[in-house]
């Protein structure tokens, strides 16, 4: 839900609002809620390594928790950026 009300508060102040200090808030919750996927995510794919250790699914499981991770990583570096690449604006 938290995702959905970030990317909503990116529309909203990208179409109508063009506020700077929306801009910095927005950066901060979306750097917090992918620090939080990112963990939530970590302890997910321990559990379903877990389930699928030595089966056919295995390998199927460590590709898919590290696309996972590699897409919540990206996007907590692009709202890094965002936070702090604004003071040269």
């Amino acid at each position: 839900m938290g995702l959905f009300g970030l990317i909503v508060a990116m529309l909203l102040n990208t179409l109508f609002f063009r506020s700077g200090e929306m801009d910095l808030i927005v950066s901060v919750v979306g750097v917090l809620i992918f620090a939080g996927l990112t963990a939530y995510d970590t302890q997910k794919i321990k559990l379903i390594y877990d389930q699928v250790a030595g089966t056919e699914y295995q390998g199927r499981a460590v590709v898919m928790g590290a696309l996972t991770l590699y897409l919540d990583f990206i996007n907590m570096f692009l709202f890094l950026l965002r936070l702090f690449g604004s003071a040269r604006d």
